[in-house]
């Protein structure tokens, strides 16, 4: 490492964190690992794995059973529940189902994320279009989101979660709705949000998203990080760094 370079900054830190729910089903344990800032990881395993647990987790959407989340430097389970305003704004979520306000058109869906920080309408209306059209919906714009695909409700949720340009985003299964060309636009968008330092945690089953990429990759498995060996990487693959995550 250049020595004149500044020692990346965390901004996700997991500590031995375990979900359990009542009576006794452990849905993590004893799970660690750290996000820098700018850095985009993929979390991956199959259906029931742990994913969405963890990134609710992540966002306080629920407490950990025991272990620590931190968020840049800060104990989220500290944070006074009045005072929860202060994580979201750092925090932009796309649910895997959607929570969109289905009688609302599509820009109003979008416009709710910076609505609630303030942003001067002239923004919110010149982010919205910049997204709709970069996700291929720009002929939506009015649509009620109950009007909507599956397909087109994916990418309005997502244009919801980055709008702000909050700096972590957590996305879950965010190209599980989406054909190949669609794909190419989510994955591009959030290419350009990491080059603008934003941290990118993404929930997947979908290899395909991840394989050709240098991002390292969180494996689960039935709530364990896959401390098992990294199966050899294709020639395509060589340059992938993978955390190995059970």
């Amino acid at each position: 490492m250049n020595p004149s370079t500044p020692p990346a900054e965390t901004m996700v830190d997991l500590i031995k964190v375990t979900k359990t729910y009542q009576p006794d089903v452990t849905a993590l344990s004893e799970i660690t690992f750290s996000v820098n800032r700018g850095e985009k990881v993929f979390l991956t395993g199959r259906s029931g794995a742990g994913k969405t647990t963890l990134l609710k987790l992540i966002s306080r959407i629920e407490p950990p059973t025991k272990g620590l989340v931190e968020i840049a430097g800060m104990d989220i389970a500290r944070i006074p529940r009045g005072k929860l305003y202060t994580l979201r704004r750092k925090i932009g979520m796309a649910y895997q189902d959607f929570k969109l306000l289905p009688e609302r058109s599509v820009a109003a869906n979008i416009a709710i994320s910076m609505e609630i920080v303030y942003r001067k309408n002239s923004f919110i209306q010149k982010r919205t279009r910049e997204l709709l059209e970069q996700l291929g919906l720009q002929s939506k714009l009015n649509t009620p989101a109950a009007e909507l695909s599956r397909g087109e409700q994916q990418r309005v949720a997502i244009a919801r979660a980055v709008a702000n340009y909050p700096e972590i985003i957590l996305a879950d299964e965010p190209t599980g709705n989406l054909d190949a060309e669609t794909t190419q636009r989510v994955m591009g968008l959030f290419k350009e949000l990491q080059r603008r330092d934003t941290t990118l945690i993404i929930a997947t089953h979908d290899p395909s998203i991840y394989q050709e990429q240098r991002d390292r990759v969180i494996r689960l498995q039935h709530g364990l990080q896959d401390t098992s060996p990294p199966v050899p990487a294709r020639p395509s693959e060589a340059v992938a760094q993978v955390d190995t995550v059970l």
